[in-house]
């Protein structure tokens, strides 16, 4: 059996009654203790949030992941609200120089969140980035001409509160 202790620490005292009124912070006089038995903690959290994937298996790859292929036009890719991830693959095989533009939509105006700037070369780039939607807007691709095609996977990640979307399986 371990030793009690009793601490005597004003500020800690005002926060567990701040934190735990049901725990005698509604003023109930018990006095803080500490003591040298190990107690084991187990913590739950995330099964209590309903969420037991870790966080790199929560972006996995699945059947909800959608695919667009672009090529000397603009497409919108996603109008959904939330976070999104999204994975592309550029190809420059046009031997002109052009722009390559991710947009996010509001409705009524473009705004270029991500432009690549391609020369006279053949050239394969590849990007990963999370774009947040919120309601009304749309995120769309241009390509400039028909030997830039863009491939872009993307797949919600989490809802416009915040929480994660598990991957699917249909």
């Amino acid at each position: 059996m371990g030793q009690e202790y009793f601490i005597n620490n004003q500020t800690l005292e005002d926060q567990i009654r701040q934190l735990l009124p049901s725990q005698g912070g509604a003023g109930s006089g018990l006095d803080l203790s500490a003591s040298t038995q190990i107690i084991p903690i187990i913590d739950v959290t995330p099964s209590a949030e309903g969420s037991n994937l870790r966080q790199d298996l929560q972006t996995a790859v699945s059947l909800s992941t959608t695919n667009v292929e672009t090529a000397n036009a603009t497409a919108t890719i996603i109008s959904n609200t939330g976070f999104f991830e999204v994975t592309c693959n550029i190809n420059n095989r046009a031997g002109t120089s052009q722009p390559c533009d991710f947009i996010i939509n509001d409705g009524s105006t473009d705004k270029t969140i991500k432009r690549y700037n391609f020369g006279v070369d053949s050239i394969t780039i590849q990007d990963k980035f999370i774009v947040f939607l919120s309601s009304g807007d749309s995120f769309k691709v241009t390509s400039a001409n028909a030997g830039l095609i863009i491939s872009t996977q993307t797949r919600q990640i989490a809802t416009i509160n915040g929480e994660l979307v598990n991957p699917l399986s249909f």
